[in-house]
């Protein structure tokens, strides 16, 4: 079941903050930037570059997933190891809001989605 209009909305003004934030400096933006998408129940960051064979075309890797279980009032986070799959983070595999899920992605203190 995915958000109603007005999360939908909440979610993607918090979200869009911390993308902000986090986006590197305009001059470079080409090259590398940050984006985020909200699919279902999962806010899905995620980089943006050029195709490293052809700079017309952009690709878009993930950084970091939360998803909203909400029979437990909950927000599970992820992140895409090597394989391409999602695993739990297991620092904090849940937090109760989704500011705390960007303040964990933030820190990044095991350099899961960042690097």
């Amino acid at each position: 079941m995915a958000f109603s209009e007005l999360e939908t909305k909440r979610l993607e003004r918090v979200v869009s903050e911390y993308i902000d934030k986090r986006r590197p400096p305009p001059h470079i933006r080409d090259e590398l930037d940050l984006g985020f998408q909200i699919r279902g129940q999962s806010i899905e960051i995620f980089e943006i570059r050029p195709l490293w064979n052809d700079n017309t075309k952009r690709i878009e890797q993930a950084v970091a997933k939360a998803t909203y279980v909400k029979n437990q009032h909950v927000w599970k986070i992820y992140w895409q190891r090597a394989d391409l799959k999602w695993h739990r983070y297991d620092p904090v595999p849940e937090v109760n809001t989704v500011e705390e899920f960007l303040a964990v992605v933030d820190v990044d203190d095991h350099c899961c989605f960042f690097g």
